[in-house]
């Protein structure tokens, strides 16, 4: 049979969706990119924010479509699978397997049950957990990390280190959705590392909900650092980035340890989300304005060429004009390389969708847009700054009319920040370093040449 995949949402999510594929293969499942093709189309949902949700469902009932041709059985994973099951089993009886993500560890179970013996109806009578309950996740397999078909191409993969959240932001439904945060064995991290790099992959890219949390729970103290270490004695592999590294979490050992080790790259992804600290203490979050000013001027100190990334909330409730303000004179004055914004989104079971004083939407538009605006013209001028200097460039392939090379410094994550189109004649393929100069930027982007 002929499988086909749709993986929504962030990175942690491709990672479960590229364990599924390997799981297939290793089941002698064809796999295929062209879901007229597919026998089986299995689909992966996001179910963080009411633009995700709105996409899954959309997604569903488009996939839906294909079991009037070929498709024989629809499968449906996920976030929003996890939140909404009962609802989704209603609401969607085209779907034939909905597997939430607590039963991730019966996952394959369930889909021989339905392939091979077609017990549909017997999947579709779990209880539904409703998410004000916070789910026990089970860990999935080392096996099926090790087996995992890695779907970003040969130049960088994601490393998952721990699974859930622990943290319990009043706005965030993740902790229901995933549960508590749990640690993979450092072992076992070091184990998939060493198989990617056998894969040829050069770049690894850390990632968890809040990787700063790594191996509290199994060592009684972060083992971040030591990990980082760990990964970079690996042979083959060039770049080493962690993302969502909460504020709180980053000590002085981990800014040294990217200070010092060339692998690491000098990026920090900070999700401070506000900076008022009336909002902070609303949104349950462990830190203050002055710890994350302190925390800035120190990595910059350290670190002098680091980037930094973050994320913000805009429209939170009870955000008044002088909290907004406050937050958009930060901005201003922080100068943050990189920057997303996200308008608060109400979600279900959460702490904050029962607060008072929700910001109407237009309101929460107008913020978001004020920040945007400003972040471009930061984002320009610290951009201008890299005209004339060398950078290293990983070549990811050529632009889409063909007149430019394609690759990302160190600086840059795939699919979330810049590019660098290099102009050259050279026939080069990707998954190659060269060294480029910047010779002029545009919007997010740099222009590069090839250094003679």
């Amino acid at each position: 049979m002929n499988v086909g995949f749709i993986s929504l949402g962030c990175s942690k999510n491709l990672i479960d969706t590229e364990i599924l594929i390997g799981m297939f293969k290793k089941n002698k499942f064809e796999i295929v990119n062209d879901e007229e093709q597919a026998d089986i189309i299995v689909i992966n949902t996001c179910g963080f924010i009411d633009s995700a949700k709105e996409e899954a469902i959309n997604t569903i009932l488009e996939m839906a479509e294909y079991k009037k041709k070929r498709c024989k059985y629809l499968i449906v994973i996920g976030c929003l699978v996890q939140r909404y099951y009962n609802d989704l089993i209603k609401l969607l009886p085209e779907v034939d397997l909905f597997v939430k993500i607590e039963e991730y560890d019966l996952l394959w179970n369930k889909i021989e049950d339905l392939v091979k013996r077609n017990l549909v109806e017997k999947s579709k009578k779990k209880s539904y957990q409703k998410i004000t309950e916070v789910p026990t996740m089970p860990m999935l397999k080392q096996e099926e990390y090790i087996n995992r078909v890695v779907t970003t191409g040969k130049n960088y993969a994601y490393l998952k280190i721990g699974e859930g959240c622990s943290n319990r932001c009043t706005y965030c439904a993740i902790p229901y959705i995933r549960g508590p945060f749990v640690s993979r064995k450092k072992e076992d991290v070091l184990e998939e590392a060493k198989e990617l790099a056998n894969k040829g992959i050069k770049e690894l890219i850390i990632i968890a909900q809040d990787t700063t949390k790594y191996g509290i729970d199994i060592y009684g103290k972060s083992k971040l650092e030591e990990l980082l270490e760990e990964l970079s004695k690996i042979e083959g592999i060039k770049w080493i980035r962690f993302l969502y590294s909460y504020p709180e979490g980053i000590t002085d050992e981990l800014i040294d340890v990217v200070a010092r080790n060339e692998k690491i790259a000098k990026y920090f992804d900070i999700p401070i989300q506000h900076i008022s600290n009336r909002i902070l203490k609303k949104m349950n979050r462990r830190t203050t304005k002055e710890d994350i000013t302190e925390l800035i001027k120190k990595i910059r100190n350290k670190i002098p060429n680091v980037t930094l990334r973050t994320s913000l909330i805009v429209g939170f409730p009870g955000e008044e004009k002088e909290d907004f303000n406050e937050l958009y004179t930060f901005v201003e004055q922080a100068k943050f390389d990189k920057l997303g914004t996200f308008m608060y989104s109400k979600e279900d079971g959460t702490p904050a969708a029962n607060l008072p004083n929700q910001i109407h939407g237009n309101t929460k538009k107008a913020r978001y847009n004020k920040i945007m605006n400003l972040q471009k013209e930061i984002s320009k001028k610290n951009l201008l700054k890299k005209v004339g200097k060398e950078y290293e460039v990983l070549i990811e392939g050529k632009s889409f009319d063909g007149k430019f090379l394609v690759g990302r410094t160190m600086q840059d994550v795939p699919e979330m920040d810049g590019i660098v189109y290099i102009e050259s004649d050279e026939e080069i393929y990707d998954n190659i370093f060269k060294k480029c100069v910047i010779i002029n930027v545009e919007s997010y982007d740099l222009i590069a040449k090839i250094k003679e």
